[in-house]
């Protein structure tokens, strides 16, 4: 498809370049018919400015860059949903990158972003390590970042995160109000910060509780509803099977739920579970999911507000917004009603 210009306009007037420019600008120094003469013949040939030259020329793409690590999880989903209101309304396009979890594509997601000169980045990253000291060095090179979910408070970087250690440990601390004596924490990959704070925030409740160190678990699982399936498997095989589980996330707890009932156990009278993320599906499976649940749409909202901060006031100090959650308490944990 043949992109109409200036020149193509100038060409069919007889007119300068200069002059049309005039005409689109509108300029003073232009007689008022020759500009109508000029937007009707631009009309009439399909004439439509250039994006990119006009963007350039004000040293803004209006593009944000936004990298998560899979659309699987509707947690991110969300996220990014509240980016996206957020952004629009002050005339910004949102591209949105995943990197199925993988630390190499995130790098070279944001790479490809940067090197497409965004404005800004919203990076929720695969791993809290790895490719740090990559983005901690555009941040010094005045490229505005804002960190979501999976990164350390002490990073010094804006970011937007969540307490998983204090509501994991009110998750736990449930679980063992509700009479359940042996509970297994089935945690995420033992890379992720996140996964780090719910065990301290498990362990603590079990201390806090004095619950007997024979009596608790934590083992690494994942993050996907297969691995609960499987590790639920292996525990049941090898007839090592807790009270209660309290689960990395929902997809996981599902997962163990499956299991759980395709061995006929029955929940919770024999075993309760805990999810965390709080899903749509929480409330949709039966019984209804006991779970953590995070404000996605406010922590998205929060991460676009901040990047806006630091493009518009050209301020990149950090800043930290910590979320609170709300136990979703339902069947699947409750005993003690």
């Amino acid at each position: 498809m043949k992109h109409v210009t200036i020149k193509h306009i100038a060409k069919e007037l007889n007119v300068s370049i200069s002059t049309v420019s005039r005409a689109f600008n509108d300029k003073y120094d232009i007689r008022p018919e020759t500009r109508e003469l000029i937007l009707r013949t631009a009309e009439k040939m399909g004439y439509y400015p250039n994006p990119i030259a006009k963007k350039l020329s004000q040293q803004k793409t209006f593009n944000i860059g936004v990298v998560v690590p899979e659309f699987i999880n509707e947690f991110y989903a969300e996220i990014i949903v509240a980016i996206q209101e957020v952004l629009i309304t002050q005339n910004y396009q949102v591209l949105v990158m995943q990197c199925d979890n993988s630390a190499d594509i995130e790098l070279k997601n944001v790479k490809t972003l940067i090197h497409s000169m965004v404005d800004g980045l919203i990076i929720a990253p695969t791993l809290d390590g790895g490719n740090m000291n990559y983005y901690l060095k555009q941040i010094e090179n005045e490229c505005p970042i804002v960190f979501v979910n999976r990164v350390k408070e002490q990073l010094n970087a804006s970011k937007v995160i969540f307490d998983n250690k204090k509501w994991s440990y009110f998750a736990t601390d449930h679980l063992i109000r509700q009479g359940y004596k042996k509970i297994y924490h089935l945690s995420a990959y033992k890379d992720l910060s996140v996964a780090k704070e719910r065990v301290e925030g498990f362990l603590k409740a079990m201390k806090n509780n004095q619950v007997p160190e024979e009596n608790y678990k934590v083992i690494e699982t994942g993050l996907l509803a297969k691995e609960g399936m499987h590790i639920t498997e292996d525990l049941i095989y090898r007839q090592d099977m807790p009270d209660a589980f309290f689960c990395a996330n929902d997809p996981v707890a599902m997962g163990v739920m499956k299991t759980l009932k395709d061995h006929n156990y029955r929940i919770p009278e024999d075993i309760g579970v805990m999810g965390f993320t709080n899903t749509q599906m929480a409330e949709l499976v039966t019984p209804q999911l006991c779970s953590v649940k995070q404000p996605t749409y406010d922590m998205g909202k929060a991460a676009a507000e901040l990047l806006l901060d630091q493009i518009e006031k050209e301020d990149l100090s950090p800043v930290t917004k910590v979320f609170n959650g709300k136990l979703m308490i339902r069947n699947t944990s409750v005993r003690n009603a």
